[in-house]
């Protein structure tokens, strides 16, 4: 510890902090926008200085903005409107002049990350003095867009070149809090991801149903109590742990575990910021010493993605954030006075309270705000609600510690703050040192794809007004020994009554067999074989009479697919996508099928690869395991694919035409990957395929620039075998394939065996020498006695194709 005499000049101290609030329907409701709330927060914590608001202003050089909801996520939009630049909006309306202009990274951490972030900037020389400061005003633009007779204001604010220029967007920071596996079942929203964890961390404990629900209540009701007393929350009502977890009309189920009333609330209009600045700095500003509150102690730390974590039920990253605070700062847990765990759900402040020993009804009390369900949950603000209750209490405590934890996305970065007026010098955090160790822990296997027996390792169910509506579930994979494997997402299907009963009735769900099987859409658990077959029967491998986006034509061994789309420039959506895969299915079935030719309807497009108004509606996600049009992915295509290239082939397109043998282009044709032009990528195959056909520089170039590359290039490239005239593709497709037809099918296929099976040895002697399975289909083939009796008998072989 250091007296106030003998602290460096660039000691970084808090100075002022501000927080406001309206609720609806109240004398001084004013409907606020983002940004009028933020600056009144800052004016407030201007004014908590004890120096006029204009000098205060005069001296910041650096304003950061938490984002609100409307900005937190590629498919958030802002309904009001909103100032392009909403940090120079904020820094407009307080008469700040800043050199730097921040819009900080999504997550509830961001209040405590950038207030350390930007103290060591103070201490490191390269700032002077900040503010940050972050809004929400969900309960005012809910109120005003559901009153079809409100009159909508616009928040709309136009750039401004000058601020922009110092604007540091940093975008949304969401890696690693959701993956694709994830979303393709659900698992997106935080309610169902926290859900998941809550319940694991029940099953690690060995508690019934009835009394962990108890005993999560039982967590939160102390803070309704605080809750009650702060005139800025949202929901100033002291209830009692039966409320809390009783259900009822005014408390239902929205998930297990979580009634709502256990849920952060986002109907607020709350805004907060804190001023922080050099000793220096407030000394020139006569900033009096009784106002100055110091960071003693810092962690900023990352968990493992939630299904790479060895324990789903536990958050390691969070109780280590909080322990090296602590360390840093020089005490222990027992010295804090006050605290606040961020506490949108039970499960994000239990998991810490594990980590450290910390008793849930610890006398000191969890929260100082009253916490997210009750308090409120403005968004990414929140921790900047309880950091200015933190500084008032060190304050009016002089000498006291207390401790800020602050949780961004699925309990995945963990920030913490020990604040006291007691004066300390800065002190680096061991964030590195200890998020070194927490990543060296060995994640959990993951298959995207599960087939077979399983175990249910965690899970959620969603609730509507009449009762469950879907459920998520987190498995693992059994081996033969009935050891656990690797782990898995999926879900319920809709009509599987007697898994969903399981899962709502059992008092233990998780620990059960189960059967997982995999579809285009994700997986599904059932409880066993016969009602999985029985919910998702297979089809027979077969053609059908007709398809909705798919012509077929057989004519002898020659099967004719023609994506039947054109007024999507044959674009694939989900039906028609599970459609050629059962086709392709079906050839490779029929043994009286020997090549196939794929081409596309009319003569503008071979296909533009994926619909984007499904990608728009999710369906992105509902791929069959063999890949685009059942090709690309495909591991067993053994008999030959002919692609009939007769217009564009983009994107996924393309990419379709990559996995097929042999294209046959017309001489319009062009070839493209211009996913990146659409903030899409080439995953399907492109990306693979291409720079191994054309060499890495020609197939970065249209990688990464989406040039389309015209049919006679494709020819010169070896993209494409054969070009023919204008409007003649099919014709000189047919051509190609009867040349196939005269070759032995059987030799064929073997050919096709023995090139999988060797393409991924780059040495040719290696390759050569590799054993195949090629041989065996040949030597007991009546082909290859009818071939070498022709050439003998000199006539013509009868192919028998076996």
């Amino acid at each position: 510890m250091s007296s106030l005499t003998d602290l460096d000049p660039s000691t970084p101290v808090i100075v002022g902090v501000g927080q406001v609030s309206e609720r609806l329907g109240e004398p001084e409701y004013r409907a606020r926008s983002e940004a009028d709330l933020a600056a009144d927060s800052v004016r407030a914590a201007f004014d908590d200085t004890g120096c006029a608001r204009d000098e205060v202003a005069s001296a910041i050089d650096t304003l950061g903005a938490i984002r609100s909801f409307e900005v937190s996520s590629p498919l958030s939009s802002s309904q009001l409107g909103r100032p392009a630049n909403m940090p120079g909006a904020i820094a407009r309306r307080v008469g700040v002049d800043a050199r730097r202009l921040i819009a900080e990274v999504v997550g509830g951490q961001s209040p405590q990350h950038l207030l350390t972030e930007l103290a060591g900037a103070i201490a490191a020389g390269d700032t002077q003095a900040a503010v940050i400061v972050g809004a929400e005003v969900i309960s005012t633009v809910r109120a005003i867009t559901s009153d079809t007779e409100a009159t909508r204001p616009d928040w709309n604010e136009p750039n401004d070149a000058a601020a922009d220029a110092r604007l540091e967007d940093r975008g949304f920071g969401l890696r690693g809090i959701t993956t694709v596996a994830e979303v393709r079942h659900g698992l997106m929203v935080p309610v169902l991801q926290y859900s998941v964890i809550e319940n694991a961390r029940r099953a690690r404990l060995g508690t019934d149903r009835a009394t962990y629900t108890r005993s999560m209540a039982e967590l939160f009701s102390p803070m309704t109590a605080v809750a009650a007393k702060n005139p800025h929350a949202a929901s100033p009502v002291e209830r009692t742990a039966e409320e809390i977890a009783s259900v009822d009309d005014s408390n239902r189920q929205v998930t297990d575990p979580f009634p709502r009333l256990m849920i952060a609330r986002d109907q607020v209009n709350q805004a907060a910021a804190v001023v922080l600045m050099s000793v220096s700095r407030a000394r020139e500003l006569g900033i009096p010493s009784d106002r100055w509150v110091f960071l003693h102690g810092h962690a900023d730390l990352r968990e493992k993605r939630l299904l790479d974590r060895p324990d789903i039920g536990s958050a390691p990253a969070a109780a280590a954030s909080v322990s090296s605070a602590l360390e840093v700062a020089g005490i222990g847990l027992d010295d804090v006075a006050a605290m606040d765990l961020y506490s949108c759900f039970p499960v994000a402040v239990s998991a810490v309270c594990d980590g450290l020993g910390l008793a849930p009804d610890d006398p000191r009390g969890l929260t100082v705000t009253g916490g997210l369900p009750y308090f409120g949950g403005p968004g990414n603000n929140y921790s900047m609600h309880a950091i200015v209750e933190v500084v008032d209490r060190v304050r009016a405590e002089p000498g006291s510690f207390g401790l800020v934890g602050a949780n961004g996305g699925v309990l995945s970065k963990y920030s913490t703050g020990i604040y006291s007026t007691t004066p300390a010098p800065w002190t680096a955090s061991h964030s590195a040192r200890v998020q070194a160790r927490l990543d060296a822990v060995p994640d959990v296997a993951i298959v995207d794809r599960a087939d077979g027996p399983a175990v249910i390792e965690t899970f959620t169910v969603s609730y509507g007004k009449r009762g469950p509506t879907s459920a998520i579930v987190i498995g693992r994979l059994l081996d033969a020994d009935g050891g656990q494997g690797a782990r898995f997402i999926s879900t319920v299907h809709r009509s599987d009554e007697a898994m969903m009963a399981h899962l709502t009735d059992t008092d233990q769900p998780i620990g059960t067999r189960v059967v997982a099987r995999s579809f285009a859409d994700g997986n599904r658990v059932s409880l066993d074989v016969a009602t999985m077959d029985a919910l998702n029967p297979v089809r027979a491998r077969g053609f059908r009479d007709d398809y909705s986006g798919v012509l077929v034509r057989r004519d002898g061994h020659l099967l004719e697919v023609t994506i039947n789309r054109p007024q999507a420039r044959n674009a694939l959506d989900a039906a028609t996508n599970a459609e050629l895969d059962e086709i392709f299915d079906a050839y490779l079935a029929d043994p009286d099928l020997w090549v196939a030719i794929l081409t596309g309807a009319g003569d503008k497009a071979f296909s533009s690869g994926n619909d984007l108004a499904a990608t728009a509606s999710g369906a992105m996600f509902s791929v069959p395991k063999n890949g685009f049009a059942g090709l690309t992915s495909r591991p067993d295509l053994t008999k030959p694919v002919i692609a009939a290239v007769n217009g564009h082939a983009l994107g996924g397109g393309f990419e379709i035409a990559l996995a097929c043998h042999m294209i046959v282009a017309d001489e319009r044709a062009t070839f493209s990957l211009p996913e990146v032009k659409v903030g899409l990528a080439a995953l399907a195959g492109g990306l693979v395929r291409l720079p191994r056909l054309l060499g890495r520089s020609i197939a970065m170039e249209m990688i990464l620039t989406g040039r389309r590359m015209p049919a006679a290039e494709a020819l010169e490239r070896g993209v494409a075998c054969r070009v023919a005239p204008e409007g003649t593709v099919m014709d000189a497709a047919r051509e190609l394939a009867s040349e196939v037809l005269a070759s032995s099918p059987t030799s064929v296929r073997a050919s096709l065996i023995g090139i999988t099976e060797t393409q991924g040895i780059s040495d040719p002697v290696v390759a050569a020498a590799h054993p195949t399975t090629a041989m065996d289909e040949l030597i007991i083939s009546q082909d290859t006695i009818e071939g070498v009796t022709a050439f003998v008998e000199k006539r013509a072989p009868v192919w028998r194709g076996r």
